[in-house]
This record gives C-alpha cells, structure tokens and sequence, in this order.
C-alpha cells in the first residue's frame, strides 16, 4: 500500500483476509509496508489506564511510527498492547520510550525472546560465584543467552528447548544450591494491584468525604450541631464552611490526582475523555466553592452556598464505580486463568538405560520436563503436557480442552493432550511439546490475542468518541448559561432556587451534573469486555476463535461451504471391495498400491495402504514390500503417480486416468459408476498405461451431520458441498446429509476460486474444512473454520478452530458469535441510555414540572452505574449455552 491507495493486493503479505487488511491499514494510518511473520518478533505492554477508545488509537498510531514495528494491536478492555516488529530494525526498550515519549505509561509484561527462559534461584553465593556461574553456563550447550541478578542471586536463562532445557540447567548449578524460580504471573499481580489501589482511594477518599457529607446534609438539621457549625469566625465565614473547606481538598487533590494526570495526558494527545470532564466538573464545583469561602470571609452581608460536598461526594463515588469495574473485569478473564492452570503441577519421570531397562522413576516439577522425556500417567492422573503414547492402553478425558464429553481411547502411537485426564490404565508417555509449544499454552496465546484484537463494532465507539466529549462540554457550558440567563431575566420562578442558592449556583450545579453524567468510558467497555467473555467462553467449549473480526462476521454468514473427507465424513475410510480389470495379480497391484500411496498425504492413500497391506498377508506373501519409486507427483483433485521399475504409475480417480489417456473400458466404468451410487469412492490403479485394478473407498458422514445440516437450514443459513472427490459419490453423500448444492472434482484452487465467486453475491460465506487442500478455501472465506483434527496448515488458515472436530461446534460457533453481537448491541444500549436519558435530566429539563434534579454527586453515581452495568452484561455471557438441539452433546 503506498500513499494512502492501494495499488495491488500483493503489497499484503501474511494477511489473508479483509478485515485484517483493514485492521493493518487503521493501525499504520494508511502507511504499510510488505512483510511476513517469519522473523518477526512479539512483545507485550501493560498500558496504564487505557480505557478510552481515542487513546488507544492514538497510541496505536504513535507506536506505528517506530521503524520496524510492523503491526499494533490494542486491548483498551485490558490494558495490554501487542506488538509486531523486526528485532533487526527496533528493540522493545525503543518502543516503550515511543509510548513514554507519547504520553502513556507502559511496562513490558512479556519480551520477544521469553518463550524459553527459565529462572533459577540460587543459595548462598558471592560475586566471584557469579562469574563462574556466567562463564559455564555461557558453555553450556543450548543457552543462547544468560542474564544474573547479583543481589537477588537469580539467573534467567534463554535457551534452545531441541538441545536443552530447565532439568539439564538445574543439573548445571546444583553445587550452588539452585531451584526453579516462577515468577508470578504480571497480569495477575498488576490487576490485584490495580483493585487495591483503587479501594484505598475510594476508602481514603470516604474517610474524608463522610464528614463533608456530615457537615452539609446531616448536622445542620440537628440544632446543638447546626448552630455550632454556623457560627461565624470572620464576617460571614462559617465553621461548617472552613470544615469542609479542609475535609475536601484532601480528597479533591490526593484521591482525583488521577483524573488530573489522565486529562493533562488526554489534552497533550489533542483529545478528551473520561479523566477531562471528571476534573472540569469537580474543579469547578471545588474552586466555585472556594471562592464563596473567600467572598464570605471579606463580606459582611454575602450569603452563597459552597459545593464542597458535591465534589468530594462526586470523587468518591467515581472511584467506587473504578473499584468494582475492575473486579468485574477481573471475573471475564477466568476462564483464561482457569485454562491455565488445568495441567498438573508435578509428573512422574522415567529414566531408562539404552537398552530400555529401568533404572529410576522420580516426581518432578511440571516445569522441568523436556522434550523427548518418557513420563507416566497414572489412572486418574492428569497428563502434564502434549506428547505421544509409546507404551500402555487407557481412556482419555479430554473435556477440559476439547469440551468432548465422552472419553477417548489411547494406544501407542496415539497423540495425548497436556491438561487432558487418564481415566483407567497407565499410560508412558514421550513428550513432544513443552512450555510454550504446548496445545494448552497455544489455547490461552490464541484467547488473548482474541482478546487483544478490535471488532469492527468498536469503530462505532471510536467515532462517537471522537466527538462526544467536546460536544458534552458544549452542552454543559449551554445548560449553565441557559439557566443563568433565566434565572437572571425572571423567566423562572424564584421558588425554583433552592434554599441557600442563588441562580448562578443553580445554573452550575445542572452544568456540573452534565459534564459528570455524560463520561462516555462505558461506551469503550462496551465491545472489548464482550470479546473478552465470549472469547474465554468459547475456549472452554472447545470453539478457539482467534480474532473479534471473525466472532463479530460469524453472526452474519449466511452460505456455510463445506469439505466433504474428514469434515462431513468422519476422514476414517475403508476399503469395502477390491477387484483386478487385467492380468496383473492381486499381490502386484497391493504391492504398487503400497509403494505409491505410502507417499501421499491423503487420508484415502493411508486407507488403501493398510488394506493392501491385509491384502498382502492373506495372500501368503511373507516379505516387506520393497518396491522403490521414482518421479513421484501429486496431481491435485486427482491423485498421485511415479515410476516402479521403470513402469509408469497412477493411483487416483477416472479423471487423472482420462488426462493421462489410459483407456477406462466399459468393466472399469460400470464398477465406478456402481461405487458411486452407493456414496462410494473408486479409486483406480493404472500401470503401464493400464487400468489393473481398483479400490472402493467409503467414508461414513459423522454422526450428528444431518441435524446441524437441518438446524443451520432453519436459522436461514444454505449448506454446499465442495468436494474433490466425484460427482456422483458427492452427490451420494450430500444426499445422505441434506445437503442439496453440491460442487465436486474442484482442486485446491477452484474450491478457493468457488469461495470467491460465492461472496460476490454479497453474502458472508464460511468454509468448513480439514486438509491441506482446504487452506486456499479457508483463507479465501469471510469466516474459515477449521477441524481441529486437520492439519496445521488448514488450522493457521482459519479464523475459527472446532478442537472436538465435530460439526455441531459449527453451530455453537455461529449462534456465540450472534449472541455476543447482541451483548454488544446491548452493552451500546446500556452506555448510551445512561447518556440520553440521563443528560436532559442532569440538565434540568424534568425540575420545572417534577422538582427532580440531579446533584453532581448523584451523577457521578449514574455515570459509575453505567460501566458497571456494561460489564456485568457482558459477565452474563459467561452463562451462554449452546442451543437446546446440540446441549446434549
């Protein structure tokens, strides 16, 4: 993209759907530039106070301006920033001053290179030990870095997990009396933190407050009290009045320091928020009543009516709004912190000798387990973290992660789940991912960067963020010179004028109230605690979502595309016949069908290669099929083909047979064409320009299929097929599901083609799929959602990942994004309401026919009540369920 206009859409590289472009685009300010994930570093920053929306923008556009940072994504629901960058070109210090020097105050919660860092805590050891320590550590193979902490006696180690890890490096220091260190988690220390900052303000802030309110409200009305406190002490200067004079200021300037601080911050980036109207408001309630106090003490017939009440009052209620919002956004993160901590804090590892002999079995830490380590899980235990079964047969639980109610047979060869629970037999276990790389700490990244991510509904608070805060300004200066003016010319009667007020005091106080009662900070609640809830919530049920965009378009998709093998089909085909067109022997065709189809990917090659492996074994032959290729070619949609002793060789559909001129006779066509018609796959085997023999395949649609087919069909969603396979057995299957639009014999690029050409009818697709092939389709849809038993590359691909690899989440996943859309609209309703409804009555329009008025301090409530109230309605999305049709399962 250069200058603003897009000049060609290979400038984007690594994006692959609009809405991210689009997301680029706002974060660069229409200034971008080509680059790939690969190289590319991530950190993350706590942002203090990021609750407006216009901030967050504006620190995205300052952040953008540092070379090298590639992308920026801002959380104002949870304070926390996302930055993509190139190392060689920019370091995390560099940006924290970018975020400093732009007014915001940030601190690094986690850097590019912690993925593997570990932290080890050492006894008792002097600085020459240090160095000692440095230089053998620096020796040590797989530690890439090491930093040390003298004082502290700690050393934090960055280091290869393939060549090393925390057990080995533990090993390395044990003379020094070393143990694992884990820090504790920031967020967690920073929200406890940030709640018990703001319940001391508020507490303080009462301490002070309660005897303003006492003075002014309730010890007048009780006589020894009232006339003590209106005695005079010069002129018309009261007691009561010099009380409350020193009671508020502490409050005022100590406790609302903050509102200060974040308006000077707001005013420097040229906008207004929150903290700007907080602090005009209380200010002028503050100084107005200063400056009565001073009147007073120089008249001896003044007769005004401070509002130090009011502003204190009005602070303390603010900082209890603050207090309770963030232990009610504390609550729509745990589900992430539950996700955390489902693996088990110790394990069982197993030490064997070369020739597998046991020599030791000891408990550990969680966190000392490497990879390549064998470990046992014993029935009832937790399995500690990803890897594959070598050894022992049991059942698996794995609801925590996938949301799979029933249980899960596992054998060896079998891949388990860090997180997951072993119900029965024991299970060894060799670890394949630790830390990081674990599919538990993969869920929690992909929920925060959901959570990180902006839903296009926001863009609606940003714009009316933009303007809302100069226009309440404007509105509370009209109001309080709208009744000043009329109290000044006798347009209202003077029985409207409180006792003890005059007209100007009356005017101030209804401009007051509206400044106050119109803080639009819930509206920048309104869409990121909802993304935040849903998000978490569909973790939990085995939906990963991985950005607002695509849970905001789920709600609008009207045409799901799905694959057929290992999406509809349960991706487990069998070979039902096997016959022979020719002179070839049985024995030869298994052993061609062996040689080819060992190469290929497809879940039918894997089908073909067992069966003829049976096939083999029931015909006596006794040797391992050896038989090399040469030339081996994967033809897309079609199948595969090479050279076995120089003989040319195609293993696919009639279709490749046909592009390769291998004659298909009259046998050959009736044996497919009855194949088909019973929603089975042919699969045929050519040699030497040949057909020899052929396989009928069949898949079995998933259990289930037909009812989400109906249930999607009933919320006005259409269903289509897209499929490689052949017409008439795509047909048969679509059938058999009640799927009526059916597209077959598509390669990778037509099915991504076909996704195309159906969003030009202005409709919002999905694409459902598993495979490789599948990855163009997915990236090409509005909303790709990937079954999690797919390949990796199909999963990078999508927006959506089903974990259970069950298409009823294809429902969930579309009715939580329709119910999360409706919080927000919700959310917008609650934020907005208090604003519209309450800003005509802060401005006095119900006093002259009601007598009801609304004092800055019951504004200031109003205005807490209203990010309140937009936070626990997004908390109720916590008790979201899947829609009664799909609940038992």
């Amino acid at each position: 993209i250069k200058n603003g206009n897009i000049s060609d859409p290979k400038y984007v590289v690594g994006i692959s759907q609009e809405d991210r472009v689009a997301e680029f685009l706002e974060a660069g300010g229409f200034a971008a530039e080509e680059f790939s994930e690969q190289g590319i570093a991530i950190c993350r920053l706590r942002i203090r106070r990021m609750v407006c929306t216009a901030k967050a923008r504006s620190l995205q556009h300052a952040v953008r301006m540092v070379n090298g940072v590639k992308r920026v994504l801002i959380g104002p629901g949870i304070d926390e920033a996302k930055i993509f960058f190139d190392p060689n070109l920019t370091t995390e210090a560099e940006i924290l001053a970018a975020t400093d020097d732009s007014g915001f105050e940030s601190e690094l919660i986690s850097a590019a290179d912690e993925a593997y860092k570990v932290h080890i805590k050492l006894d008792q050891v002097g600085p020459a030990d240090m160095t000692a320590i440095r230089t053998s550590l620096e020796q040590a193979s797989g530690v890439n870095s090491v930093e040390m902490d003298g004082p502290g006696q700690m050393v934090s180690i960055h280091y290869d997990p393939d060549r090393t890890g925390p057990r080995s490096l533990l090993q390395c220091l044990k003379s020094y009396g070393a143990s694992l260190y884990v820090p504790p988690k920031r967020r967690d220390v920073e929200q406890l933190q940030e709640a018990c900052t703001y319940r001391n303000l508020f507490l303080f802030s009462c301490l002070f407050s309660v005897p303003v309110v006492a003075f002014a409200m309730v010890l007048p009305m009780l006589p020894p009290y009232g006339e003590w406190l209106n005695f005079r002490v010069y002129n018309m200067l009261t007691v009561g009045m010099v009380l409350k004079w020193i009671f508020c200021t502490p409050v005022q300037f100590f406790a609302g320091r903050r509102f200060y601080v974040g308006s000077y911050r707001a005013l420097q980036q040229k906008s207004a928020n929150m903290d700007v109207l907080v602090a005009v408001g209380t200010n002028a309630a503050y100084f107005y009543s200063v400056y009565i106090v001073f009147k007073a003490s120089t008249s001896n017939s003044f007769r005004g009516k401070d509002f130090f009440e009011f502003s204190s009052m009005l602070i303390s209620f603010i900082q209890l709004g603050k207090y309770l919002e963030v232990m009610a956004k504390g609550k729509s993160s745990d589900t992430l912190a539950k996700l955390a901590h489902l693996a088990p804090h110790t394990a069982c590892l197993m030490t064997f000798d070369d020739h597998g002999n046991l020599l030791s079995e000891m408990e550990i830490d969680t966190q000392l387990i490497q990879r390549n380590d064998i470990i046992k899980v014993v029935a009832g235990a937790k399995v500690p973290v990803d890897g594959i079964v070598i050894s022992g047969e049991s059942n698996v639980n794995e609801s925590t992660i996938t949301g799979e109610a029933r249980s899960i047979a596992k054998t060896p060869g079998d891949k388990v789940i860090g997180g997951t629970v072993n119900e029965n037999g024991c299970l060894f276990i060799k670890t394949t991912h630790v830390g990081s790389d674990t599919t538990l700490s993969r869920i929690v990244q992909l929920v925060e960067s959901a959570q990180l991510s902006r839903a296009p509904a926001q863009k609606l608070a940003d714009r009316i963020s933009k303007f809302f805060v100069p226009v309440v300004v404007v509105a509370a200066f009209v109001t309080w010179l709208g009744w000043l003016i009329c109290g000044e010319a006798g347009l209202y009667p003077k029985h409207f004028i409180p006792k003890g007020m005059d007209e100007f005091e009356l005017a101030l106080q209804f401009g007051i109230s509206v400044l106050v009662i119109a803080c639009p900070c819930a509206l920048g609640l309104a869409t990121p605690t909802a993304i935040m809830v849903a998000s978490g919530k569909g973790a939990s049920l085995g939906v990963l979502i991985k950005g607002a965009s695509a849970l905001q378009n789920a709600y609008k998709v009207k045409m799901v595309v799905f694959d057929k093998t290992g999406t509809l089909t349960v991706g487990r085909p069998e070979v039902v016949s096997v016959v022979l067109f020719s002179t070839f022997p049985m024995q030869e065709l298994c052993d061609v069908a062996i040689a080819i189809e060992s190469n290929s990917k497809h879940p039918l090659a894997k089908c073909v290669v067992d069966h003829a492996m049976k096939m083999r074994k029931k015909f006596g032959a006794r040797t391992e099929c050896r038989k090399r290729i040469q030339n081996f070619e994967v033809f897309p949609g079609g199948g595969v083909g090479g050279k076995i002793d120089r003989k040319p060789v195609l293993v696919g559909n009639r279709r490749l047979m046909r592009a390769h001129n291998i004659v298909v006779g009259p046998q050959v066509d009736r044996y497919v064409i009855e194949n088909e018609r019973l929603a089975q796959t042919c699969i045929l085997v050519a040699i030497n320009g040949r057909v020899a023999g052929g396989f009928g395949v069949i898949d079995a649609p998933k259990s289930g299929t037909k009812a989400v087919i109906s249930y999607l069909r009933s919320i006005g969603i259409s269903s289509i097929m897209v499929t490689g396979d052949n017409w008439a057995t795509a047909f048969a299957v679509a059938r058999g599901v009640g799927i009526n639009e059916v597209f077959a014999e598509m390669d990778p690029i037509g099915k991504a083609n076909k996704i195309k050409s159906l969003k030009t009818t202005g409709n919002i697709v999905a694409m459902v799929g598993d495979g490789v092939n599948d990855s163009h389709a997915l990236a090409a849809a509005d909303v790709g959602i990937a079954i999690g038993a797919g390949t990796n590359i199909a999963i990078e691909a999508a927006d959506i990942v089903l974990m259970r690899s069950n298409l009823e989440d294809v429902v969930t996943a579309i009715d939580l994004s329709r119910q999360t859309v409706y919080r927000i609209w919700l959310n917008y309703i609650w934020a907005l309401g208090y604003n519209i409804i309450g800003m005509p009555i802060a401005a006095g329009i119900l006093y002259p026919f009601t007598g009801i008025r609304l004092p800055p301090w019951l504004a200031g409530a109003c205005m807490a009540a209203s990010s309140l109230s937009v936070v626990c309605s997004s908390l109720l999305l916590k008790c979201y369920r899947r829609p009664l049709n799909f609940q038992s399962t």
